[in-house]
Parts: structure tokens; sequence; C-alpha cells
């Protein structure tokens, strides 16, 4: 309440009651959120009377300087922080999603020329060529891969992260490269080439420490990114 720059209890209750209505109709759990612990303060008779006090979480905090008097500087202060914070979150957010936009791009048109390489090498059984290279990344099959990640029946990649991606790109890129460079010919050696390349790019994320593309969960699908980031333009 000092902090605030109020000097009345009842004025500043009236602001932790609007903050308790914000955060029911949020529906969060007040009681978490504003604990009544209540203190013991002396009268001048020496005697002791019980008056309220509060623990607060952190959420319950932002609320209240949200629900504050404007006109003290203590409360505009933190509305004019949160505000930036909150706009600094929106421009992470953007910017992690036009990434990842970015990379699915770009993995789309080097899947293409993978499979054109690879279709001019010898390949005929794309399902199987395409497996093992997800199987030299991910230690897995498809199948595994989406049962692991609990995305049912959609594109792994549809449903990958920024970071998930680039070790994709980086598969089929030097996959593709190698076939073309090495003119492997043949289903089976090509296909052998698409799981050696993904065990390395594999085994490169171990030794820097990186997250297996497998441990790494799920984002929500590609197609549901475009709307929200026309939003955030706007």
């Amino acid at each position: 309440m000092p902090l605030l720059e109020y000097d009345q209890w009842r004025n500043f209750e009236a602001v932790i009651d609007k903050a308790k209505v914000a955060t029911s109709q949020s529906n969060q759990n007040v009681t978490s959120h504003f604990v009544d612990i209540g203190k013991m303060v002396k009268l001048g008779s020496g005697s002791e009377r019980k008056i309220k006090d509060y623990k607060l979480s952190r959420y319950a905090c932002y609320l209240i300087a949200q629900n504050g008097d404007p006109s003290k500087q203590a409360i505009a202060n933190a509305q004019t922080y949160f505000a930036i914070q909150a706009r600094r979150q929106e421009v992470a957010t953007f910017e992690e999603e036009n990434k990842r936009l970015f990379i699915r791009q770009e993995v789309k048109k080097q899947n293409k020329q993978l499979f054109s390489t690879a279709s001019r090498s010898g390949v005929r059984n794309f399902g199987k060529f395409n497996d093992l290279g997800y199987l030299g990344l991910y230690g897995l099959h498809i199948p595994k891969i989406k049962a692991k990640k609990d995305i049912g029946k959609d594109d792994i990649l549809d449903r990958a992260g920024a970071t998930e991606l680039a070790a994709n790109l980086f598969r089929i890129t030097q996959t593709e490269e190698k076939i073309r460079k090495d003119n492997i010919i043949g289903e089976g050696r090509a296909s052998l080439t698409h799981f050696s390349v993904g065990s390395k790019v594999r085994e490169t994320i171990r030794k820097i420490g990186g997250t297996m593309p497998e441990d790494l969960p799920p984002a929500l699908h590609i197609k549901k990114l475009k709307p929200s980031q026309q939003k955030l333009l706007k």
C-alpha cells in the first residue's frame, strides 16, 4: 500500500477488490493470489487488534497496479512498465513466429529440390526415402515421431518450431548436395545417404548439448500462425 502511494486502507482495499474481480473473471482462483494472512497491531492503550493484510502473488500485484489510481506517480510508472513489457512479449512472439514461417517455407522449397535430385538418382519409393532421413535425425520412424509428439496425422514439419525446422533444413540441404555432388545412383544408396546425413546432424546436436528433435515440444500448427501474424502486424 505505501509503495503505491496510498495513505488510507479503505481506498487501497477498493483497488484490491477490483483486482479480485478481474482475477475471478479470468477463471483464476482468487484465494490462491490474494492470501488473507491478517496481522496484529498494537493500539495506543497497549492492546492488540487484528487488521486485514494479504500475501499477494505476482499476478495479484500486477492487477492491483493496473487497477490503481494513475494520478499517483508509482501507479503510473507501474502501468507504463507493464505496458512496455507486454509489447516486448508481443514483438518477441511475432519475431519467433516470423522466423518459423520463413524456415518452413525454405524447408518446402529445399524438400522439392531434394526429391527432384533423388528422383534423378533412381528413388521411386519416396515414403521410405523420407522415413530414413527422419530415422537418422530423430532416431525414430515417422509414425513413432508423431506418436511421441502426440500430433495425430499432422505433418511433423507443420508442427515443428524454428529450432526443429532448422535441423531438418540442414538435413535436407546436405542430403541433396551429397547425392548430387557424389553422383549417387540407386534408390538404396540414395536412401542410405539420407539416413547417414540425418544421423550426422543428430550427432552434431548431441555434441553441442542441444535438445534432440524428438524431445522438442510440438508447436501450434503452422497454418494457424498466419492469422495471428497478420493480427500482430496490424
